[in-house]
């Protein structure tokens, strides 16, 4: 009688740490959920065709599956992929990619120890795709050492895109990682400023909102920045995206590249560029808007 009771107590115990194992293992399923519906990683990659050969190339294909299902859609051939940087949200999907498309070359910066890169790419290496366009390697660090930004035109220059990854984001930048706020203004305002003003800005993340909110904590003044933030709210609101922009707009309306501005620089107390860039920076990181 006694060795049925234990039994049962024993049962008992185990269930109820079987249950609490299984809640927290749905907790833990759920929470991850909402963060890739939070930041937006299921939807980053961005794809490049050449309408004449159908052939493609995509930049940081986190989810492959869903890159190759897109690719069929358009019936293009996909050649290669573009990786801007390190970080898991952005090279997570390469490993995997070279899996379901075996020869892919996956190109990374020389630099930055990208996962399953195949070939690596310095400042100035340009990258053909089909028979009109090619990619120009643009070495933006200081969100990661080695940051390659991708610059997309035609074979005569017309045309121009660039995808920037995390260093250059609509209205913002990205964090100083692996690098320091002299090197961040190199790759915004020097690197990727003087790229055409029409020259079409596509980022790894839909951050445009939050990052023109804080803008106007900047500038409160600056009316392009309003407009475009009650654009932006519009077209989030609808479920549509605010990327592209341009680097004209950026100008306008992104403080981390309007540091050259006196009157940006006289606003956040400072008086160099650099020193203005790194002090915007500070206060977008301790803001908790």
């Amino acid at each position: 009688m006694f060795g049925r009771q234990l039994f049962l107590y024993v049962y008992y115990i185990i269930y109820v740490l079987c249950s609490i194992y299984i809640y927290i293992c749905l907790f833990i399923i759920s929470i991850c959920r909402l963060f890739i519906m939070v930041f937006g990683i299921c939807i980053n990659f961005s794809r490049i065709i050449d309408e004449t050969t159908k052939e493609a190339a995509v930049v940081d294909p986190v989810e492959p599956h869903k890159v190759l299902r897109v690719a069929q859609e358009n019936e293009v051939d996909l050649k290669f992929v573009l990786t801007t940087h390190h970080h898991w949200d952005h090279a997570g999907g390469n490993d995997k990619i070279k899996q379901l498309v075996p020869g892919i070359k996956i190109y990374g910066g020389s630099v930055d120890n990208v996962r399953g890169c195949t070939d690596k790419v310095e400042n100035g290496d340009r990258v053909s795709l089909g028979a009109e366009i090619s990619i120009l390697s643009l070495h933006t660090p200081a969100h990661t050492k080695g940051h390659i930004s991708y610059y997309v035109t035609d074979k005569e220059g017309e045309d121009p895109a660039v995808f920037t990854g995390d260093t250059l984001f609509i209205a913002g930048c990205g964090k100083f990682f692996e690098g320091t706020a002299e090197q961040m203004y190199q790759s915004l305002c020097v690197t990727l400023g003087s790229l055409p003003k029409p020259t079409r800005v596509y980022c790894g993340h839909e951050y445009t909102v939050k990052n023109l909110q804080f803008a106007l904590t900047v500038e409160p003044g600056n009316a392009k920045i309003a407009q475009k933030l009650a654009w932006a709210e519009h077209q989030r609101r609808v479920g549509l995206p605010t990327i592209p922009s341009t680097i004209q707009e950026e100008f306008e309306s992104n403080p981390f590249m309007r540091v050259d501005l006196p009157e940006v620089q006289e606003k956040v107390g400072c008086k160099s560029p650099v020193e203005a860039l790194r002090e915007i920076r500070l206060r977008k990181d301790n803001w908790k808007g």
